[in-house]
């Protein structure tokens, strides 16, 4: 499948169903991202374990089907992670999305990769990763 058509299809697949969306009674860190620019909005809830990793994570996202997507990979992808995964995640994204070039290992994040020939729909992608780290990195700091 070409790259595009894996862009095409993942897209809209976790934008229509999504596997992670929702709200999560029992959060402990609750995190939001927003883009004034195009109106997407992100709200995020997690629970961390004793050693720091996250152990559920859900989303509430308004906005374009590429947020949307996004969202529900990352939820995806970070359960079980710690934030140092979780931060080598987001710069691997966010390679990808600023080169075209995915590294070995993505997965389906490799997906929007293609967004970088569109400059302003990166931030679409990128946001609730930014969300993300701004939430646990705020945790930290407790």
């Amino acid at each position: 499948m070409a790259q595009d058509d894996l862009y095409r299809t993942v897209v809209l697949e976790r934008a229509r169903a999504p596997q992670h969306a929702g709200a999560l009674p029992a959060a402990t860190l609750n995190g939001q991202g927003s883009n004034p620019l195009c109106g997407d909005r992100v709200q995020l809830h997690a629970v961390l374990d004793g050693q720091g990793r996250i152990e559920a994570i859900r989303h509430e996202t308004r906005g374009c089907a590429i947020c949307a997507a996004s969202a529900d990979l990352m939820a995806g992808r970070v359960t079980g992670q710690d934030r140092a995964h979780v931060g080598r995640l987001h710069a691997e994204l966010v390679e990808a999305v600023e080169t075209g070039t995915a590294p070995a290992g993505l997965g389906e994040l490799a997906a929007f990769a293609p967004l970088h020939q569109h400059r302003s729909r990166r931030r679409c992608a990128l946001l609730p990763w930014s969300a993300l780290i701004d939430m646990l990195n705020d945790d930290k700091d407790r």
